[in-house]
């Protein structure tokens, strides 16, 4: 059962394209956690990056060539005679049937570096020769990655030909100064902001690539927006299942240029290296768009976790004294470098949803916990809510947003968001009342109400999920919704069945299924 106590939140993290939000638009969901434009972290500006115009991100002429001298599964050391590389400059193996990149990490004296490939190292000898790129790793971006799948070094791998296009951007980048950063405040047609990080919180088996899909399906359908999907450490299975999806819901066009997502993989076989750096390849795709068109940008992160786990991991191989609980000691600083290049500047706006694993289910582990200090909203999945049936999972009363303001959502929204948060308080996110409760419960303004008899959590389903709900799924105008929930907290549909409102869309629906249901039993 698809909740609507789940789809509270759970709108909140679908996220639409700004541009299309300023009117009345489509909103899956009850409580759109609503995040303020302009109020997250930075993105990487357009005036400070360059989009080199070049055939392929080849070597600068002249460039320095080493050696390896060992390797050491993930980890290889390479010596240079002169022309020692910067950290984070790309190395290229040389004499390799395939493009092997090695990624600067440290320097070891006497010429030498450590590197992290981005690739497996089965067959490398020492000795071999290696170029030095000259610049960190670049990667194709522009209109002609839509539609296509690229891994962490923008090699496409969609068995599709190469990807043509002419310019090309480093995946590493400073965030912007504040004079070039939006301030602007406003309300997405799906109910987070534009310009900002959302996360989706949640152990494992709790749907958070379900509802990831979900927000996807609703955004690339309903408003045509560019949306750029990076799969960081998750199952592969899952990637090729979406990619396929997109393709028969027709976001993906495989006859013209008329796609309008681009998806970067990097699933759970690939190495550490490239898992660390799969997430900042599909930051620098959906920046291109903000940057250079002036697009509102979505940028689907699945899972942020992992990007954690596999800095974790690059952190053990480069011999750093592990920090809390095992983490690497830079967890701040490289989750931080990432989240802070997600805003909207003057051109643009990305808007980041995130998944991200939790461990144990204990959200003070410092992976989640380090996350949650970067994001404008929250969702919270809840395994004890998954596990009573209800799906997405979501706890309204454990999720959050930075502007669920009166004075940016409207006194209306703000009451009757507020108003099913209370019921929901009062009788649990399964709508039973407590024990010794009954129908009825103390008014929240003094005096006794009758609590309202209706079951919040089994209220408009998802679209993704018809395959296990046997319902088709729908998709509520924000308007809709909250006039909806303002006739129920106002108990003008306490007569009408529990059944009424299961699986349905807006309150017309339940109307009308009661209907039925009453002469059906006549």
């Amino acid at each position: 059962m698809l909740g609507l106590a789940g789809r509270c939140a759970a709108a909140a993290a679908a996220a639409a394209r700004p541009g299309l939000s300023r009117g009345a638009g489509p909103a899956n969901g009850l409580l759109p956690l609503l995040l303020s434009r302009g109020a997250g972290p930075a993105a990487a500006t357009g005036s400070r990056r360059r989009y080199a115009a070049q055939p392929a991100p080849a070597a600068k002429a002249g460039a320095s060539t080493g050696r390896i001298v060992a390797v050491i599964g993930a980890v290889v050391d390479v010596q240079f005679d002169e022309g020692l590389p910067p950290i984070l400059n790309a190395l290229e193996v040389q004499g390799r049937e395939t493009r092997l990149v090695l990624e600067v990490a440290q320097h070891l004296g006497e010429n030498t570096v450590r590197t992290i490939a981005m690739d497996g190292t089965e067959g490398l000898v020492r000795g071999q020769k290696v170029l030095d790129s000259g610049a960190p790793i670049r990667i194709p971006v522009g209109p002609e990655t839509l539609g296509r799948i690229m891994n962490v070094i923008g090699e496409p791998i969609d068995e599709r030909g190469p990807i043509t296009t002419k310019q090309f951007a480093a995946i590493h980048a400073e965030a912007p100064e504040f004079v070039e950063m939006s301030v602007e405040q406003e309300i997405l047609v799906t109910g987070i902001k534009g310009g900002g990080p959302a996360g989706l919180f949640g152990g494992a088996g709790v749907g958070k690539t379900v509802l990831i899909m979900e927000l996807i399906n609703n955004v690339a359908k309903a408003h045509g927006g560019y949306s750029v999907f990076a799969g960081v450490g998750e199952r592969t299975r899952e990637g090729n299942d979406l990619y396929h999806e997109m393709i028969e819901s027709g976001v993906i066009n495989l006859k013209d240029a008329t796609s309008k997502v681009a998806l970067v993989y990097g699933q759970m076989n690939e190495p550490p290296g490239a898992r660390a750096r799969v997430a900042l390849t599909g930051l620098t795709v959906a920046e291109y768009f903000r940057d250079q068109e002036g697009q509102d940008v979505l940028l689907f992160i699945d899972n942020i976790f992992r990007f954690t786990q596999a800095g974790s991991e690059v952190s053990a191989l480069l011999g750093r004294i592990p920090s809390a609980v095992g983490y690497q000691p830079t967890l701040a600083t490289d989750m931080g470098t990432m989240q802070e290049r997600i805003t909207t500047t003057r051109k643009g706006s990305i808007t980041s949803v995130q998944a991200i694993y939790v461990p144990a289910d204990d959200l003070t582990d410092p992976a989640p916990a380090t996350t949650f200090a970067h994001l404008d909203a929250t969702t919270v999945l809840s395994r004890a809510i998954a596990e009573l049936g209800i799906y997405p999972a979501v706890d309204p009363l454990d999720s959050t947003s930075r502007i669920m303001d009166p004075n940016i959502v409207g006194p209306e929204h703000y009451d009757v968001a507020r108003g099913v948060q209370k019921i929901l308080q009062v009788r649990g996110t399964t709508g039973q009342p407590p024990r010794g409760k009954g129908g009825w419960e103390g008014g929240w303004g003094g005096g006794r109400k009758p609590c309202p008899g209706r079951s919040p959590p089994r209220f408009q389903p998802f679209q993704v999920a018809e395959v296990f709900t046997g319902h088709m799924g729908k998709l509520v105008p924000l308007k809709e919704t909250i006039k909806g929930f303002k006739q129920i907290l106002a108990g003008e549909y306490d007569h009408l069945p529990e059944q009424a409102f299961y699986m349905v869309g807006p309150i017309e629906e339940a109307v009308a299924k009661a209907e039925k249901l009453a002469e059906e039993h006549a």
